[in-house]
């Protein structure tokens, strides 16, 4: 999972993300642990919510016009670019009518989209990404290109492991459209406020890395959904 320091991309052989590689490089074994269970947690939840992720895709497409997946480009380990599965929570061509963000009570969100993002629903399609090793189950959100593209140089070091489904920062933030919907210019608000924030999460997730920490994160992910708050 993890390259040797020689091969990552130019644009990640920094000395802001040197000592990130190093913490991990350290912890090869945790890291063959991770994508061990990524890979057989994925096919197993697969072929156990194949029935309500099938169900969800007919509601998805009956309901509103246009494709049952969401299917942006995101970015993930050392700058790759994959095209993200997520149920369509939002109108068709959404991205057209708005800023990439989206904050509470957007009007581009369908009635059956509001449903889906309380609960993380949408996020089900995610395991194909898991299972194909372009996501993870917990890791650093996979950022749209534009917002990568401005990245500080230390942030590149997120880029060191596969995006995640959840991490401490989706659980910290989740209520991240709230905030951005009070915002008269959310982009901005997002790049200059909210980024920062998430990525001090996301550093600090790498710095303590560990198998057993990760799968602390995916319980506090199931607590946080079922409205546990964490301050």
């Amino acid at each position: 999972m993890l390259k040797r320091w020689q091969d990552l991309p130019p644009s990640m052989q920094l000395p802001e993300v040197e000592p990130y590689w190093r913490i991990l490089d350290a912890r090869r074994g945790q890291l063959a642990l991770k994508r061990v269970f990524d890979y057989s947690a994925a096919a197993v939840l697969l072929l156990v919510l194949a029935l309500p992720i099938a169900l969800i895709a007919i509601l998805v497409k009956a309901t509103s016009p246009g494709p049952v997946f969401y299917r942006q480009e995101r970015v993930t380990t050392n700058g790759k670019l994959f095209r993200i599965h997520k149920f369509r929570t939002m109108v068709a061509n959404a991205e057209r009518l708005g800023t990439a963000v989206t904050v509470d009570a957007d009007p581009r969100i369908t009635a059956l989209g509001k449903f889906l993002r309380k609960y993380r629903l949408d996020e089900l399609p995610q395991l194909i990404d898991v299972l194909s090793g372009n996501m993870s189950f917990v890791g650093t959100r996979p950022e749209a290109v534009k917002y990568v593209g401005a990245y500080r140089p230390e942030y590149r070091a997120t880029l060191l492991l596969p995006a995640g489904i959840t991490s401490e920062a989706s659980i910290r933030y989740k209520d991240e459209a709230k905030l951005l919907a009070k915002a008269s210019n959310p982009d901005a608000v997002y790049m200059d406020t909210v980024l920062p924030e998430k990525m001090k999460w996301n550093l600090d997730a790498i710095s303590r890395f560990s198998f057993l920490g990760e799968t602390a994160t995916m319980f506090r992910t199931l607590l946080a959904v079922l409205g546990k708050e964490y301050a």
